[in-house]
């Protein structure tokens, strides 16, 4: 018996006809629904992960690790993740560093510190559950390690450890017999001045004490509550060679502007990370509508037009919240903002076609935001 096939045209064709039936009897839903239900991290669906553990670090903090979506692309240590999580309703992104390598297993993992008043913070700290989706986006982030080595300062305070853990884990992998110094990690000199509120609060110091004690970095821990909060003109007692290393900072606003005027002060390369936004210049604020809400709030001059539009029930795009990542830009259709930062104005009419983000601006009259 001959059996004959359908040309590849004709393929295409009763292929085509099948998905349009299955549209059809799907309706309103579409198969790539149905199919995001049964493999929600399949290649070509949009990329998510799904929690797999929820480790808690201190009172406040916890690791999330992650099983990403096929299309997951990978990461270099001390980049960061941007992070879809759905609060109460309303999809919340944030950013977080990554907290590991590459994982044999293929899991990501991040560290996240419940912030007060923190939506996303505080709802993966405390309620996120093994088996929930969130929705990822590419790692990104230039803040990692030169390839060839060299001798490096990395300063930290609270979870600004994240990205640096990463970085060490990297270099310096845990096995059953301790930590281990690969070969790759020969060229590296490494010293961390690690800040904390207290020692419980001190965020993976078992880990940092581990590498410490095996000679691969050295550990210089300070804590608030025994040695006051550190000033960084003390950093050259603490680090007698400073001005031969490459220092990496990752922490709260006021230590990394601090370190930058340190640091500029005396020639010294920094690289700096940090994920909040330092509001330096306040407005005088005034009515913001967001349009395809229908949605009129009254906005201070010290709020960014995201948390404005939030507190109201808006859905806003959004990202890293401190002007990095543009994941928040919107037109404004017309009125006048300032940024948050600089003190800048930023004005506009209906048809001038202005872009400005919403986590670092805030009112300066009235406006008028397209979403």
């Amino acid at each position: 018996m001959t059996t004959t096939y359908p040309s590849p045209r004709r393929a295409a064709t009763l292929r085509a006809r099948a998905v349009r039936f299955a549209e059809m009897a799907t309706t309103p839903l579409l198969p790539a629904d149905y199919l995001d239900l049964v493999a929600p991290l399949r290649s070509g669906a949009p990329l998510r992960g799904r929690i797999e553990e929820v480790v808690a670090e201190t009172a406040d903090a916890a690791t999330i690790v992650i099983r990403p979506g096929a299309d997951w692309a990978g990461h270099v240590p001390g980049q960061y993740v941007r992070i879809g999580v759905d609060v109460d309703g309303v999809r919340q992104w944030r950013a977080y560093s990554l907290t590991h390598g590459p994982r044999a297993d293929g899991r990501i993992s991040v560290t996240v510190k419940a912030v007060p008043d923190g939506k996303v913070s505080n709802h993966l700290v405390h309620r996120a559950r093994p088996g929930t989706l969130v929705h990822l986006e590419q790692a990104a982030g230039d803040f990692v390690l030169p390839t060839e080595g060299g001798k490096f300062l990395f300063v930290t305070a609270g979870s600004g450890v994240t990205p640096v853990i990463g970085m060490l884990r990297n270099l310096f992998p845990v096995a059953d017999s301790g930590a281990v110094r690969l070969a790759r990690s020969e060229p590296y000199d490494i010293v961390v001045v690690h800040v904390a509120p207290s020692e419980p609060h001190s965020i993976f110091l078992a880990n940092l004490r581990q590498l410490d004690g095996a000679g691969l970095i050295r550990l210089v821990a300070r804590y608030d509550d025994q040695h006051g909060v550190l000033d960084v003109e003390d950093l050259a007692d603490l680090v007698p060679d400073l001005s031969e290393r490459t220092t990496f900072a990752c922490g709260p606003a006021g230590l990394l502007d601090a370190l930058q005027q340190h640091h500029d002060g005396r020639g010294l390369p920094l690289l700096t990370e940090q994920f909040r936004l330092t509001t330096l210049v306040t407005g005088e604020g005034g009515t913001v509508t967001f349009t395809a809400a229908d949605t009129v709030v009254e906005a201070s001059g010290d709020t960014p037009l995201l948390t404005a539009g939030e507190e109201a029930g808006v859905l806003m795009p959004s990202g890293c919240r401190m002007g990095i990542c543009f994941g928040c830009v919107v037109p404004l259709r017309e009125g006048t903002v300032r940024d948050l930062r600089s003190g800048d104005i930023t004005t506009a009419v209906e048809g001038d076609g202005v872009n400005i983000q919403t986590c670092i601006n805030a009112a300066a009259g009235d406006c008028r935001i397209d979403l």
